[in-house]
């Protein structure tokens, strides 16, 4: 079996503080894949950097505080691959893979807009940079999976008061479109819906800390696995963890045949 974990951890620090890295111990996952760091290498402990049985590798953002990816992984990769090659992209720290002979994991964040048309726009031009590069990774021959927060709710399924955010980031039409077009052009497959394709509630990995969105369960499913058909045909088991909580979202927790 391989495990892989996703989680966008809304600070690493403040994620451990709360427990994070002992809950990591008993999981027995084989790969862990971070979004969010906010930290620098100088802010990371020794047990940040390697937790018991892993070992982790990470692309910072330049900008203190702020964004960040990371992988642990237990068993060393024959390459890594840091940034989508954009110099304004990577200066956020938003993609990080890593290759283990046939199969590439990655790590990805994609931006928020929900802070203004900026952002908004700075979300458009990642996604319109990182589509060829997704192309480009569903025919390099290796099983590959997307593990991260896109910020973006697919289907009206993946988010409670879906009316209600027809005209915000997250759910606009634009960003729908081109997750359509990541799974129906380039073959790859949301592995936690295919795993369960009517699950609503039950699917959500995030919620607002406004207005007791979390007590009231009125989340929103924005982190995934998105994977090559070959490896998400081997998905067994999806699940997310709600039982503690480490950040805003919660991980998400797929179990694949080897």
């Amino acid at each position: 079996m391989l495990r892989i974990v996703t989680i966008n951890l809304n600070g690493i620090r403040s994620a451990c503080a709360k427990g994070f890295l002992a809950w990591l111990a008993q999981q027995d996952a084989d790969v862990v894949c971070l979004q969010e760091l906010r930290a620098q290498e100088a802010d990371l402990t020794a047990e940040m950097r390697a937790p018991g049985g892993y070992q982790g590798y990470f692309h910072y953002a330049d900008k203190r505080g702020y964004s960040g990816v990371g992988i642990y992984a237990k068993r060393p990769p024959d390459n890594i691959v840091a940034g989508v090659g954009r110099p304004d992209i990577d200066a956020e720290g938003r993609y990080l893979e890593l290759i283990f002979g046939t199969l590439s994991v990655v790590s990805v964040y994609l931006p928020s807009g929900s802070s203004g048309p900026e952002r908004q726009a700075a979300k458009f031009a990642f996604m319109d940079h990182f589509f060829p590069q997704l192309a480009t990774l569903a025919q390099c021959g290796r099983e590959v999976v997307l593990c991260g927060d896109f910020n973006i709710a697919h289907h009206e399924i993946d988010l409670k008061n879906w009316r209600g955010n027809r005209h915000n980031s997250g759910f606009l039409p634009e960003e729908r479109a081109w997750l359509t077009r990541v799974l129906n052009e380039l073959s790859f497959v949301d592995v936690h819906r295919a795993l369960c394709p009517s699950e609503g509630e039950g699917c959500y990995t995030w919620w607002s800390n406004r207005g007791q969105a979390y007590a009231k369960n009125v989340g929103w499913r924005i982190d995934y696995q998105i994977a090559t058909p070959g490896l998400a045909a081997r998905a067994r088991q999806a699940r997310v963890y709600k039982d503690q909580r480490f950040s805003d979202h919660a991980p998400l927790i797929i179990d694949y045949d080897l």
